[in-house]
């Protein structure tokens, strides 16, 4: 293994340590636990709702990355792949609370789930207000008849995106659960894989994909797709992605209009994304779909995972609104 660390086991604190250094005009770690870091606000900044996600390590720019103006106000951060404790979602809630509740808008993994309903029942004993959904947009997880155990992978940046617009706006709580909740079931992600990602504490690959081949539907943590099969041509696997979002989505999405989000997911260069972007768009257009608009970039990552995630958001005039809403995000600058 050949990376740019110090003590492998230490990746994380030494990560946030730098993202302090580069992002400290904007940001600040909770005195109480260094794995929780806040978005600086001014002291004439109206009260609103207030934003928490946070996770495994090891995806960035998500979820530090979404720090920011329409966007996240406290990010728990967790060991790589590992979920942060309940101690860490209390103190993100606690910081981000303005007096209007917390919305907790996560990814839907076990870890994650039983750790943040731990932190609301200890934030509820403090008198504060707090709702979750779940990004659950990865259609590899789980079958359609078992929607809500599936896992969240880059769908959630377009919830945070969302329900951030409509926090900002000031409206309530409910108002930013409904939307954030609205999004999750317009979402729909999948991923392809080409060459595994490593640890650092484990030091070498944790799955294999051989040489030729490879995996349609992995997950973010290198979790089993629905297939391996011989690398084919940029095209036939954009055409695969996108025939299995459509069907996914059914009869309902029948010329519909999306967001259309491409993210690498760690090694995956600019140029194959780009190139990826093309087919597919144009299969989405093939098939009597608008694309409203569309990102490429490293949204959400697996560490050196060589592969994408392609993510759709069937749109309506509400969720257009709100993705146009000025945001500011620390990660990058196309939101």
């Amino acid at each position: 293994m050949q990376r740019l660390i110090n003590d492998p086991d230490n990746v994380v604190d030494d990560m946030l340590r730098g993202f302090l250094h580069v992002h400290g005009d904007r940001v600040q770690a909770s005195i109480a636990n260094p794995r929780v870091i806040f978005g600086k606000r001014g002291a004439d900044e109206p009260a609103r709702v207030g934003l928490v996600s946070g996770g495994g390590s090891g995806h960035e720019p998500a979820f530090l990355g979404y720090l920011g103006e329409g966007l996240l106000d406290a990010v728990a951060v967790g060991e790589v792949f590992s979920s942060p404790g309940p101690t860490a979602f209390l103190e993100a809630i606690r910081g981000a609370d303005r007096g209007n509740g917390v919305a907790c808008l996560f990814g839907n993994y076990a870890g994650d789930s039983m750790n943040v309903q731990m932190a609301i029942r200890l934030a509820e004993d403090e008198g504060r207000r707090v709702a979750i959904v779940k990004a659950r947009d990865d259609i590899a997880s789980a079958p359609k008849n078992a929607a809500e155990k599936r896992h969240g992978i880059a769908g959630g940046v377009l919830m945070w995106k969302t329900a951030g617009a409509v926090a900002a706006r000031g409206g309530t709580l409910d108002e930013v659960i409904a939307v954030a909740e609205h999004t999750a079931q317009h979402t729909r992600s999948v991923c392809v894989g080409l060459s595994p990602c490593t640890i650092p504490a484990v030091g070498k690959p944790n799955f294999t994909i051989d040489a030729g081949h490879y995996e349609f539907g992995i997950g973010h943590h290198g979790e089993a797709g629905q297939y391996v099969a011989p690398l084919e041509s940029a095209q036939k696997i954009a055409d695969a992605m996108v025939a299995a979002l459509l069907e996914d989505f059914g009869p309902q999405a029948a010329g519909a209009e999306f967001a259309v989000m491409i993210s690498g997911l760690g090694a995956t260069p600019l140029m194959e994304q780009y190139l990826m972007a093309a087919p597919v768009i144009e299969a989405l257009q093939r098939q009597g779909h608008t694309v409203w608009r569309s990102y490429t970039g490293d949204y959400v990552t697996s560490l050196d995972m060589n592969g994408l995630c392609l993510t759709l958001l069937q749109l309506d005039d509400n969720l257009k609104s709100l993705l146009s809403f000025p945001a500011s995000a620390l990660g990058l600058a196309s939101l």
